[in-house]
């Protein structure tokens, strides 16, 4: 079986360590976990793992957060993926800090990433995995705040918090969203 996982984010060195980037952080450490490594293809960057006899197609599109439509379109399209088989990962701002919440589908909650792959599919049935980043930023700051550097506390939990994204989109491939969320949705 094969499945496509997204993570959401930003491309460029200036968004690397930001809090809107950890979808791509969590890919990351789920490729790491597998020893492999992104290279740049159509769209994105692209890595192939396989876990229990399932094969995880890694996403990392470059095209900007608000524009991710597009390159999940072509890669479920180029690997006939359906929606159900499709996991993407990203930031959420209502969640504390360590916070993972999975949905089989859903709105998508003021999410820009989330906004333009409903727009390019055409519906949001489609599992996602919001990672919680908190919402610890003054009134009017919140591009300030997603936008920036994790502080000491958080890049201190963050690891853990990235091997518990990336188990549990190896959980979301081998035993399904339902299961996988009465696990994690903790």
């Amino acid at each position: 079986m094969k499945y496509l996982i997204v993570g959401l984010g930003n491309p460029g060195s200036e968004y690397a360590e930001t809090r809107h980037n950890i979808g791509f952080k969590v890919l990351e450490e789920l490729a790491a976990s597998k020893d492999t490594s992104f290279k740049t293809d159509t769209l994105g960057d692209v890595a192939v793992i396989k876990h229990r006899s399932r094969i995880l197609h890694l996403l990392k599109p470059n095209t900007y957060m608000n524009l991710s439509g597009k390159a999940v379109r072509y890669w479920m399209t180029k690997h006939d993926i359906p929606a159900e088989n499709m996991l993407v990962v990203l930031d959420d701002l209502n969640l504390p800090f360590g916070k993972i919440r999975m949905r089989a589908s859903g709105s998508d909650g003021g999410h820009n990433g989330l906004k333009d792959i409903d727009r390019i599919l055409g519906n949001n049935a489609y599992p996602r995995m919001r990672m919680g980043i908190s919402d610890a930023f003054d009134k009017g700051r919140q591009v300030d705040y997603v936008l920036g550097k994790w502080d000491a506390e958080e890049r201190k939990a963050l690891p853990e918090f990235l091997k518990r994204g990336a188990d549990a989109c190896l959980s979301f491939s081998f035993i399904g969203i339902a299961q996988t969320m009465s696990m994690y949705n903790k």
